[in-house]
């Protein structure tokens, strides 16, 4: 089988790479192209992933129309060449327009219950969409759900053991106390309306935060004077590492509040949107993320965990109920895509 992977973001790259390399080892043949947004690249490159880029994220509703254009393009040229069985995405207007065109199945994992107008656009081009068993919406295409969360894909325990070590070479000890806090640009699709943390709530929500160890800003943008002592040192694919040995995870990511949360790390989340998302909504009920619409409030949940000494042992037996519950999303995703390439 001739399978094509689309990788536009960070995060896809983690949700796909163990498939990826599973996939490659049973004996099909992988190519992948991506985009240049934020880490994407540098993830690649970091797990060892051979891909070719075609487009790079571009500022505003122009400049992204622009780009997916131009991306669509280049797909386009680049799938009648390599002629893939299956095409493999998350939720994507290029991948599943080409797909279409070329009469390859496209598989596309989503998890965004607020996408909205992309929904529309690129489902009823999709051949099967996979989203997990919390996913609180129908969608216009073969819908099959899995009992887990895209994050679990890189670190459900069969795909990630935290490394200290890994720490130590970034001058992070891991025995130490520390917290993470996450800022994204919020130019995602699902993020419009949502300003972010406001700047006054996060050098507060630094300041009382470093009162109980260290703290590491992962930040989109580039941090502002008064704060860059604070960026993480680690390399992008030792974020996880990090994040698994924190002791309070709090920012307005919504991928890194679930990875937290399935690495058993308290885990807090400024969401101002109105809609809450399946996902969250089960992470929530089962005590693993608090979610807020406030950010001063969002600031101090996340001073409150840090403080106590016994969240980290709640949260890790949070987190043992939890993966009893739920599937590896990688070994699915593997079943899948050999199923619809048959």
């Amino acid at each position: 089988m001739r399978l094509l992977v689309d990788v536009t973001h960070p995060a896809h790259v983690h949700l796909f790479r163990n498939a990826i390399e599973v996939l490659r080892r049973r004996g099909h043949e992988v190519r992948v192209v991506a985009r240049e947004k934020d880490v994407t690249l540098d993830l690649l490159a970091a797990y060892g992933v051979d891909h070719v880029s075609l487009s790079r994220s571009r500022p505003g509703a122009t400049g992204t129309v622009r780009e997916w254009v131009g991306r669509a393009g280049g797909l386009l040229r680049l799938a009648r060449s390599f002629d893939p069985d299956v095409v493999l995405s998350r939720l994507n207007p290029a991948a599943a327009y080409v797909s279409a065109a070329l009469g390859a199945p496209n598989v596309v994992f989503h998890d965004t219950e607020v996408a909205g107008l992309l929904d529309r656009v690129t489902l009823p081009a999709a051949a099967v969409v996979a989203t997990p068993a919390a996913f609180d919406r129908e969608l216009p295409a073969t819908h099959v759900r899995y009992r887990g969360f895209h994050e679990l894909a890189y670190l459900h325990p069969a795909r990630f053991e935290p490394d200290g070590d890994r720490l130590r070479a970034h001058d992070v000890d891991p025995d130490e106390p520390y917290s993470v806090v996450r800022l994204v640009a919020m130019d995602a699709h699902h993020d419009r309306g949502n300003e972010g943390v406001p700047a006054e709530t996060v050098r507060r929500l630094v300041n009382e935060l470093g009162d109980h160890g260290a703290v590491y800003v992962t930040s989109e943008a580039p941090l502002p004077d008064d704060l860059a002592e604070y960026a993480a040192p680690v390399p992008v694919d030792a974020m996880h590492d990090l994040l698994a040995f924190a002791d309070c995870y709090a920012g307005d990511s919504s991928t890194m509040a679930t990875e937290a949360a399935v690495l058993g790390t308290p885990s807090v989340r400024y969401n101002p949107l109105d809609g809450e998302m399946g996902n969250f909504e089960q992470l929530g009920e089962a005590g693993l993320v608090r979610s807020h619409r406030d950010p001063e409030t969002a600031a101090d949940s996340a001073v409150e965990l840090v403080a106590d000494p016994e969240a980290g042992k709640r949260w890790r037996r949070r987190r043992r109920h939890l993966l009893a519950e739920v599937v590896d999303p990688t070994a699915f995703a593997v079943a899948l895509v050999e199923e619809v390439g048959e």
